[in-house]
């Protein structure tokens, strides 16, 4: 107990290390990829028949390895582990090592592979888990999996861990919480797409996704309670397919957040205000020029009516690629976007919102950046 209280001190003094600021520098474009095979070692995780979770682990972490440096030779993948091995002389020292490699290695994603297990072995298909505090969390006992591995959970029993927890996660939405759901998301698609039973996406409070410190996902791959799931997640073709499964996910989030978060050559070279003060700007000057041409033959009142209203949208994103304003992952603005296309390399702008002043469009933009952080306001043209 003593050692699980030392481990989760360490987790809060290593999350509140990191400033907002800090974590707030993710910028999206995938470059490393950190891929966990869950446990191993002297820590071989759920043991069924023999099998050894650990085992199942690695042989599918390796696999989804091979095909993303293949697929995706522009990313580098990092491994916690490549063969039967702990990293460290207890389960919480070996939780902190596998975050500090993808740490140390400044990965862009986190993915640890796991296989489940239950105490009815009816139970069976795939879910994938983000930082969050499950609605199981009270009755947490009867849940096996939890049960089994309940030192891999950050205790929340006591209040003062309770609430910087939840503060944390609070935090998390605005910095890695969108990529991790989005990710798990995928996964689970791309399961279901497959023919595998999806369980969702669900929170947990697992203490190696909360010392991580990128987007961070566990995926459990199947359950080892579950004889003939066991049979084919241990099977050669199980395990290819799977693989295959997670890095279609892989590759769809790498396309989908390298082109849609992708900065176009104007939003790299202002910063959030700039595109506000420029609209300013040029309506100041306007006027005056249309003063200049009109004025001889056009009485004041006609030039004071074609004066245009100064009007303001938010900006969300840009992708290379068309993505439909009612797409799931719009969320909370699902069919309140629009999308515009114009010239350049990410030709598809999407926006959000009409403001007749820029302080309304600032004051709105306050919330936009809760769901999309990388958002800024732009003169809406005619």
């Amino acid at each position: 107990m003593i050692r699980i209280h030392s481990f989760i001190l360490w987790l809060l003094v290593f999350a509140f290390s990191l400033t907002t600021a800090q974590a707030q520098r993710y910028t999206p474009g995938i470059s490393v990829i950190v891929i966990d095979a869950g446990h191993g070692g002297a820590f071989p995780g759920a043991v069924y028949g023999g099998v050894k979770e650990k085992d199942i682990n690695l042989a599918i972490a390796l696999k989804l390895g091979t095909l993303l440096e293949k697929e995706l030779p522009e990313v580098k993948i990092v491994y916690t582990r490549k063969t039967d091995t702990d990293l460290g002389s207890t389960l919480n020292a070996d939780l902190t090592a596998r975050a500090n490699i993808a740490n140390k290695a400044g990965g862009d994603f986190f993915i640890s592979i796991h296989a489940n297990s239950s105490t009815k072995s009816s139970v069976h298909g795939t879910e994938t888990l983000i930082m969050g505090e499950s609605s199981k969390e009270a009755k947490y006992n009867e849940d096996a999996i939890i049960a089994n591995n309940k030192d891999e959970i950050i205790d929340m029993s006591d209040s003062n861990t309770a609430a910087i927890v939840r503060a944390y996660i609070q935090n998390l939405q605005f910095t890695y919480g969108q990529y991790s759901e989005t990710m798990a998301r995928l996964m689970q698609k791309h399961y279901a797409r497959n023919g595998r039973k999806s369980r969702d996406v669900r929170g947990e409070l697992l203490k190696v996704l909360y010392a991580t410190d990128m987007p961070s996902v566990l995926t459990e791959v199947g359950f080892m309670s579950n004889a003939q799931e066991l049979k084919y997640i241990t099977s050669e073709k199980g395990q290819n397919e799977i693989a295959r499964m997670l890095c279609d996910a892989v590759k769809e989030y790498v396309d989908i957040f390298n082109s849609l978060f992708a900065s176009d050559e104007s939003a790299e070279a202002e910063s959030d205000a700039a595109p506000v003060a420029k609209a300013e700007s040029e309506q100041a000057t306007e006027p005056i020029a249309e003063a200049e041409t009109v004025v001889e033959s056009e009485p004041e009142p006609v030039k004071a009516e074609r004066a245009p209203k100064a009007k303001y949208t938010i900006q969300i994103a840009v992708s290379e690629k068309e993505l439909s304003v009612k797409d799931p992952w719009f969320k909370s603005y699902r069919g309140k976007v629009v999308c515009r296309k114009k010239s350049g390399r990410l030709p598809y702008k999407y926006y959000y919102g009409e403001f007749a002043t820029a302080d309304e469009a600032k004051a709105a933009l306050l919330e936009v950046k809760k769901s999309f952080r990388d958002a800024y306001v732009v003169p809406l043209e005619d």
